[in-house]
This record gives structure tokens, C-alpha cells and sequence, in this order.
């Protein structure tokens, strides 16, 4: 168990694309008023990228850039379009690369987070690497699904169609220069991002498995970050699953409203202020 004074001993970063924003105006409010310095953090797709804006007290920057990236953007490629592609990746997989290397991709982040509080991505593995893409997207709509029908935040039904997953160590990856490929990489969600080989095979978003995959080991008092609303959560005595009080302003993959990635952030900081007048977050 960690210290007394902290409140948490791990944080858990949900996915959700730019509704990940959510997370850091909540985050960067709580950080300010309670103790909260983790002994472990696990991220899974945005969350990972978000996870890395809480460590580096970079989480502003980060929503910028996306705001700055997103403004000359204006329009978003559907999904069963064909897409500009650029050695194989879409206009949504290069803006993502953009902001993570220009957030977190110099020597002073990736020393930060390869000598700090251990940090761990879940990256999703398609049931087909010859056909990496194709099943990765076969894997999205059955996570669709599921999250609509079951909804709740520990997925089960992209797992039972043949998905697997890995848990990454990020510090080890921030030490072997290879953090920005692990956040984008955790990222891809498949047809609209083309899949990266991570360790020799093909990676896709494993949100799509898993929306609040916990840390290993796991023990203590644990804060799930959730980025949208699920019907059935878990009860457990360790754990806190917050979620947004209503429906955020972003939309998952809409990389063309900067306006919306504002409002989410701010909608995130009125969150996390409300919990902690109400006393959610208050340790027992």
C-alpha cells in the first residue's frame, strides 16, 4: 500500500480518443488539490497519451497542440471511405504521430517517465496478423456492440472472438527511445489507422478489449478514469470508476473541432472539482 498521504496508489486511464481530454482537465485539477502520486498508472489507447500528460505535467500542452494540430483540419475521413493514405496511413494517423512526438517525444519526457512511477499500455493484438487490418476492424464492431449491450468497462467479447492483448512496461520502452511508438501504437484503431508492428506483430487498440485494464500487480486503492458512461460497473471496495457527468463535447475521433477539445477539457475540471466538494474521491 502506498503512503497514507496519498489518496491513490494506482490510476487507471480509459480510452476514448480526444474524449481523453476529459481526463486531463480532471486530472490537472485533482493534482492540485490532494495528494496524488501513484505507485503505478496503466493507459489503454488515448488514455495512454493522457497517462503520459500526468506524469510530464504536460497535459496542457498536450490539449493545445491537439487544438493548434486539429484547427487546419476540416474534415474527417468516414470510416468505410477510402483514405489519403501516406505510406500506408491516413490523415487521423498522422496527426496522432504529430501530437505525441511533439508532446512527448523529446529526451527530458522520456527520461521522466522511464525513471518514474512505473507506468504500463495495454496494446491490443488482431486475431490475424496476416490480416491485421481487416480483423482489427471486425474486432471494432464487436467491441461496438458490446459496449452498448453489456456496458461495462471490462470488456469480454472482442477477447472471446480471438483478440489478445499485452500489458507493455512504458518505462522500459521511455529508456529504449521507443515511447512514441508505444503511444501511437496503442492508439490504432483499425480501418481508419493502419496496424504498427510492435515486438514483430501487428498492434491495435485495446479499448477494444479492455477500457480499464489494471495494472500488475495490482493492489491498493485504484481511480479508473472512464471517458464515457457505462451501465454496469463493477463493485469493488479498491476501486473508484469516475466517469464524466454527462456526455463530453468531444467525439472520439473528430480531429476537426478545437472548440469541442476545450470544452472537454474544462468539462473535466468542473468534474473533478464537483467530486471533490461532494466527497467521491475522499479516502476511507
Amino acid at each position: 500500500m502506498a503512503d497514507q498521504a496519498t489518496w491513490f496508489d494506482q490510476v487507471v486511464f480509459s480510452g476514448g480518443g480526444t474524449r481523453c481530454l476529459w481526463q486531463g482537465g480532471f486530472m490537472d485539477v485533482l493534482k492540485q488539490e490532494i495528494p496524488i502520486t501513484p505507485e503505478r498508472i496503466t493507459g489503454v489507447s488515448g488514455g495512454a497519451l493522457t497517462c503520459c500528460g500526468f506524469i510530464t505535467s504536460r497535459g496542457p500542452e498536450i490539449r493545445d497542440l491537439m487544438m493548434e494540430i486539429f484547427a487546419a483540419h476540416d474534415r474527417n475521413v468516414p470510416l468505410h471511405e477510402p483514405f489519403d493514405e501516406v505510406d500506408g496511413h491516413s490523415p487521423h494517423q498522422r496527426m496522432y504521430h504529430d501530437v505525441v512526438s511533439r508532446a512527448v517525444g523529446d529526451p527530458q519526457a522520456a527520461r521522466q517517465i522511464a525513471d518514474g512511477v512505473s507506468v504500463q499500455i495495454l496494446l491490443g493484438r488482431p486475431p490475424k496478423d496476416g490480416w491485421a487490418k481487416l480483423s482489427g476492424a471486425m474486432m471494432t464492431m464487436i467491441y461496438e456492440a458490446d459496449t452498448v449491450i453489456r456496458s461495462n468497462p471490462h470488456l469480454a467479447w472482442a477477447e472471446m472472438s480471438g483478440m489478445g492483448s499485452d500489458l507493455v512496461d512504458a518505462n522500459v520502452a521511455a529508456r529504449d527511445g521507443k515511447l512514441v511508438d508505444l503511444v501511437c501504437a496503442a492508439a490504432t484503431i483499425p480501418p481508419a489507422f493502419e496496424p504498427p508492428l510492435w515486438d514483430g506483430r501487428p498492434a491495435i487498440d485495446a479499448g477494444m478489449i479492455d477500457q480499464a485494464p489494471l495494472p500488475r500487480p495490482d493492489r491498493g486503492r485504484t481511480l479508473i478514469l472512464l471517458t464515457k458512461e457505462f451501465r454496469d460497473i463493477p463493485q469493488h471496495d479498491d476501486r473508484i470508476y469516475v466517469m464524466p457527468s454527462r456526455e463530453v463535447a468531444a467525439d472520439k475521433i473528430d480531429f476537426t473541432d478545437p472548440d469541442k477539445l476545450a470544452l472537454t477539457w474544462e468539462q473535466g475540471e468542473e468534474d473533478a472539482r464537483r467530486l471533490l466538494a461532494d466527497g467521491t474521491l475522499i479516502r476511507n
